[in-house]
């Protein structure tokens, strides 16, 4: 929820242009992040479950990339850039290690 929350802050500050573009794209992929998440917990299966962990992990990928676009277009400063890259790191350490715990679920 705190990467949703940074990526919305960060984000209001693109240009007016990017509002269908960049701005939508990146608070989309922000969103599903925890949404694939809660989802995926909600599922009767382990297995349904990692399927929705591999989509938020997905998801995690595209927030990283679409705010590595933001910064080298200009629209976000380094700084601001590897805050969020900072906080994705530890998500996505934190996703993997629920794959692997649920994996050995399923084993």
């Amino acid at each position: 929820m705190t990467l949703v929350e940074d990526i919305y802050i960060l984000s209001r500050d693109f240009p007016p242009d990017e509002r269908f573009g960049l701005t939508a794209q990146v608070r989309r992929a922000a969103v599903s992040v925890p949404s694939c998440i809660a989802e995926g917990h909600a599922r009767p299966t382990t297995r349904d479950y990692l399927r929705f962990i591999g989509i938020a992990s997905g998801s995690l990928a595209e927030v990283e990339t679409q705010v590595l676009v933001a910064e080298k277009l200009k629209l976000t400063t380094a700084d601001s850039a590897q805050r969020i890259l900072d906080i994705t790191e530890h998500i996505g350490r934190m996703l993997n290690r629920l794959r692997s715990v649920l994996e050995a679920k399923i084993n």
